[in-house]
């Protein structure tokens, strides 16, 4: 990106409000300052826009589908919209299924459960746990961890080329890594998948805050995001995409709203006819206003602009990357190099300190919040460190198995509601914290680095 570009990014987009930019908090080293919220990728603020909409429908707040009362129709229409508003943000099928459920991993787990007998899966060691983990009752292959994209799918070609042709096959791959941001290939994947006769589920819970995604461009078969990465709390998540291994599948929770009708048996149980909508995935009262603070979200994002957003987060990536790349002990972990594009997600290690207790430092004497450990992706993470060994019995430090490295990482993340000053601030403060060292005293706790008392 250009000076004149960046320049441009920054004026013409303002960060979108989200709550808690005013709030303030107190440093060990006395006063207070604002606090630099930089853990997007773990969960998003919740946009002004969203809280504003959801305070707005609270007063009328009904039970969905099966209430003759005005609110409840009322709920029931607010719910069936927001359906729609999130299928057309991910610019589904006609002939889609768009299930709301708790989370990713909630969404994953339900395609899981989902899968035709004897399906195979191949899933990167690279992947979230949330997207690494669900497969375990299928026939699951874990890829290594590529080097560039092109090694990626030439990795998922050649082990797909290899499977038994004649069953069913699922691929599942993330859009952007919550480790180090970079994006994935998802097309070229798609492709590669479908070639085979394998089918794919984007996991798309660090593309969708920051990036246009179109499951009909990405031709991906399901795709699966969570709402409180999306700026939009109240523990509500997506899956969207093909509706016939859903349908063919018993319901992911059994219960009111996915069954269709029960009749007592002449024996004296009871036979089920289950619905073939989304509704045979959603039992029990469904999440209104988490599927409203989602469908919030998509608008507000589609109505500043992904073009926009994604220039204006590109200048605060450089800005972050070229702040660590002045500190020469600063390590920043990339799986496909320094230029890979990428979202908003950045991950490091500084040489000399533990990573828990340089995160705890840039909190207590800064005000800044950033995320330390291996951040739910496990195998990737020891790849990307396994060369760093980090100093046993440091504040902070996560324990190791005998015989192995204590190994963690910083994460710094965020998107369309950051202000520039806090990626200011953070690149400030680990210049001095590298320079000069912590100001206080650490201990840990409950295997936690915090400030000595």
């Amino acid at each position: 990106m250009s000076v004149s570009t960046a320049a441009s990014a920054r004026t013409i987009c303002a960060p979108l409000p989200v709550l808690g930019r005013d709030v303030t908090v107190p440093l060990v080293t006395g006063g207070e300052v604002t606090y630099a919220a930089l853990d997007y990728a773990a969960s998003a603020p919740a946009l002004q826009r969203v809280w504003d909409d959801v305070a707005a429908y609270a007063p009328y707040y009904g039970s969905v589908h099966r209430g003759a009362g005005y609110l409840s129709q009322l709920s029931t229409d607010l719910f069936e919209n927001a359906r729609r508003t999130v299928a057309e943000f991910l610019d589904c099928r006609a002939d889609d299924q768009l299930i709301f459920t708790r989370s990713t991993t909630d969404s994953l787990n339900l395609l899981a459960a989902a899968l035709p007998a004897d399906c195979q899966v191949f899933v990167f060691e690279t992947e979230h746990h949330a997207s690494l983990l669900p497969w375990q009752d299928a026939r699951v292959t874990y890829l290594n961890a590529p080097r560039t994209p092109r090694q990626a799918v030439e990795t998922l070609e050649k082990a797909l080329a290899d499977r038994d042709p004649y069953g069913p096959a699922l691929v599942c791959v993330t859009g952007a890594s919550n480790v180090t941001g970079e994006l994935w290939p998802v097309k070229e994947l798609a492709a590669a998948a479908h070639a085979h006769g394998a089918r794919i589920v984007l996991d798309a819970a660090q593309l969708a805050p920051h990036h246009p995604v179109s499951v009909q461009d990405l031709d991906v078969d399901w795709v699966a995001f969570s709402g409180h990465k999306l700026y939009a709390p109240f523990g509500s998540g997506v899956l969207a995409g093909r509706a016939d291994w859903l349908q063919a599948a018993d319901p992911y929770l059994v219960g009111g709203g996915a069954s269709r009708k029960v009749t007592r048996r002449e024996d004296g149980g009871v036979d089920v006819e289950w619905h073939e909508s989304a509704a045979r995935h959603e039992a029990g009262s469904p999440n209104v206003i988490g599927a409203y603070s989602i469908a919030s979200a998509c608008k507000a994002l589609t109505e500043a602009g992904f073009d926009t957003l994604v220039a204006r987060e590109q200048y605060l990536i450089e800005k972050v990357k070229a702040g660590l790349a002045e500190v020469p002990e600063v390590r920043v972990l990339s799986l496909f190099g320094d230029d890979a594009p990428r979202v908003g997600v950045i991950s490091f290690v500084v040489e000399g300190w533990n990573s828990s207790h340089f995160a705890a430092a840039l909190s207590a004497e800064y005000g800044i919040g950033v995320r330390d450990g291996l951040f739910c992706a496990h195998p990737l993470v020891r790849t990307l460190l396994g060369s760093d060994p980090q100093t046993q019995g440091e504040c902070g430090a996560p324990e190791a198995a005998p015989g192995e490295k204590s190994l963690n990482a910083i994460r710094v993340s965020f998107g369309a509601g950051t202000p520039d000053e806090h990626v200011e601030r953070f690149v400030n403060a680990v210049r001095e914290l590298v320079t000069a060292g912590a100001k206080w005293q650490y201990r840990t706790e409950d295997g936690r680095c915090v400030p000595a008392v």
